[in-house]
Formats: structure tokens, sequence, C-alpha cells
């Protein structure tokens, strides 16, 4: 296994094995707090201050940690998630395996990876007894897969108190971190018509099927690749028998936009849709979920650091904007934030989801040296 500046991807990997073991659905709070339970034993172990808080609306607890060094100020905030879209039982059909430089697993690339090599780097600082110019504070949460409900009010609480933010999601494409993200909104369709005979009153009838019909093409027209926005009607659904005219049709819809002023452009456009037939209702709601994740001058300085410790390993890190959100969306409204921190691996959400395990020391080191060096 490799060795990097003290990291042992060997060892990290048996330590990461346990968490990925722990199998954690975000809708299953009982199974999430098994891991955020050892998780904070872990950290306790060493010396770390430590903050359940308790989950609601049906999500498992989110993890604070604090170590005790650096002062009061504002520090370095580490971000990352122990939920995974993965149910119950699905270790039995993707078993915790090596094979030569890869080890698969449910949520080992997305995001156990990342979260256990920010454990292990304070474990590491620990044992070797160091400590960083800044304080440095961990924030686990257990519903990042579902939007991040409840937790993104912590997420910008502990944001603004920052002067730093690091999200150990994983990398992209390869080794590259993630200095942007596209933000995201959702909405629901639900079109009213007027029922009757397909038969024998069809001109009776206004289908909500027609209408929704209709609707979607304009929705679907408000892609544009040449501003970076998308917007997908993903689930349909309407009438009751193909003899009836359709009274109710419903259409879930996704958008994803690069920036805060195209978010205020496009949202009112889906929220402001008016009937083709005026016989039917259209009713629409939903509207923002995350924020754009922008390139700032902040968010750039941290990422050329970044890019410059990198290199100390001979890696030329490089950074890309993304359409998938995640908690820097967050977070980077109020504090320079640098995302793709975790694990280099592929596979995320499938039954192959895997990481490169030499990654672990690389992704550690690198880590490391941030939390070293930023003051």
């Amino acid at each position: 296994m490799t060795n990097v500046s003290g990291y042992d991807s060997g060892e990290m990997l048996a330590g990461l094995r346990e968490w990925v073991e722990i199998e954690t659905p975000t809708d299953n709070p009982e199974a999430v707090n098994r891991l955020i339970a050892k998780v904070e034993a872990d950290f306790a172990g060493l010396g770390a201050a430590t903050r359940r808080i308790a989950g609601k609306n049906g999500f498992g607890d989110c993890l604070k940690v604090r170590m005790p060094w650096g002062g009061d100020g504002p520090g370095i905030l580490v971000l990352g998630h122990l939920d995974t879209v993965h149910p119950i039982g699905t270790l039995e059909r993707l078993p915790f395996r090596v094979s030569g430089d890869t080890a698969y697993g449910p949520g080992i690339f997305d995001m156990k990876g990342g979260g256990f090599i920010g454990f292990h780097v304070l474990r590491n600082f620990v044992r070797r007894k160091l400590a960083s110019p800044l304080p440095v504070t961990y924030l686990f949460n257990s519903d990042e897969e579902m939007s991040s409900r409840v937790s993104r009010d912590y997420i910008m609480e502990e944001a603004k108190k920052s002067k730093y933010v690091l999200v150990l999601e994983p990398t992209r494409e390869g080794d590259q971190v993630v200095d942007s993200r596209k933000g995201t909104a959702r909405f629901r369709v639900k079109v009213t018509g007027r029922p009757s005979h397909a038969g024998s009153r069809h001109a009776d009838g206004r289908s909500a099927i027609k209408e929704l019909a209709r609707q979607i093409l304009l929705i679907e027209e408000m892609t544009d690749y040449s501003r970076e926005v998308t917007v997908n009607v993903g689930v349909i659904a309407g009438g009751t028998r193909p003899n009836v005219i359709a009274e109710f049709a419903t259409a879930e819809v996704d958008m994803r936009v690069p920036s805060r002023a195209l978010a205020d452009e496009m949202i009112p456009k889906v929220l402001d849709l008016k009937p083709f037939d005026p016989d039917c209702v259209v009713e629409i709601t939903g509207g923002p979920e995350r924020p754009p994740f922008e390139k700032t001058p902040g968010g750039q300085a941290l990422l050329e650091t970044a890019r410059r410790l990198a290199r100390e390993q001979g890696l030329e890190l490089v950074a890309l904007t993304t359409g998938g959100a995640s908690d820097a969306n967050f977070s980077s409204p109020f504090c320079p934030s640098l995302d793709g921190l975790g694990v280099v691996g592929r596979g995320a959400h499938t039954m192959d989801e895997q990481i490169q395990v030499s990654s672990l020391a690389t992704r550690a080191t690198l880590l490391h040296r941030l939390i070293e060096t930023l003051n």
C-alpha cells in the first residue's frame, strides 16, 4: 500500500471498512445514528469536543466536532455526510471487497471515503502532537442525499463563523476538485381538467394530460446549454382509465442554474406558467432548493493554495464546475469553499461503487497540508 508523508492507505482502508459496513440509508435514521455514534466515539478518543444535534423530520442526527487548538476565532470548517442512497441489505449485493488497488462497497465513494479521510487526518495530527494555526470544526450530516433539508441551517450557521470551508465529497473525473456547482430548484406541476366519457362525451372533457403535455414541452424548452441552464421533467402521472378524459395529471421538474442571476430569471418562468386551455387549472409548487456554488475571489485563492500544496506530491490539481449539488452550495455564499477533496473513485449511487485505495493516502496528505498551512 502507498505511504505518503506518514499516511498509509492500508491502515486507512481497514478503518474505512468499519464505516462502510455500517449501512446508512438517509431514510433510516436509526441506521445512520449507529455510524454517527461510532464517529462521535472515535473523535472523542482523540480529545475532540463533540456535540450531537438531534435529528428531526425523519432524519438522523448531525455531529459537530471541534479540535482543542487554534483558539476561538474563525477557522476551518470541514463538511461531510454519513448517509448514503443505498437501502439496508445493499451490503449483501455489494459487499466490501478489495481487488488490487480498488475497494468496493456501498457509500465507499460517496462519501464515506472522504469522511474517513477527514477523521484519519485529525488522528494523525494527534498522534504526531501537531496543531493547526486555525481552529478546526467538522460537521457531519445525515440528510445530504435528500438535499440536506434539516442540516442546511446548521451548515450555513457554521459557514458564517468560518474562514474556509473544505468539503470532502469525492473527486470528479479522476483527481479533479470542484470549485463551483450549479444551484438547484424543484417544482411540482399539477393540472386539473374536466373528466368525461372518452367515447360518448369526448367533447365535454378537458384533458389534464393534454394540458400537461403542452406544459412539459414549454418547460423542457427552457433548457439553454449556451447558458448552462438545464430543466428536466423527470416524473409524470395522470389519468385513471383509457376511456376517461383525465381529470388530473402531475409532473415533477428539476432545474439547474450556474448563477444566482440565472436562478432569479429562470425560477419565476416555471412558477408563472399559465394554462393553454382556459378550462384547465395549472398549479405549481416548489422553488429553489440549493443556491449556486459560484466562483469567488476567496474561493479561487483557496483553490490556488490547494494546487500549490498538491504540487508537493507531484500532482496537478484541476478544478471543474459540475451540475451536481452538494453542501458547498450552502457554505459558499458565506465563506470561501473548496469541494471534491475526498477520495478518487467512481460509481456513486450504483452497484459498482468503488475507490482507488492508493488515493486515500494522497488525498489525506492534501487535506493535512491544507489544515496545517491555512491561516
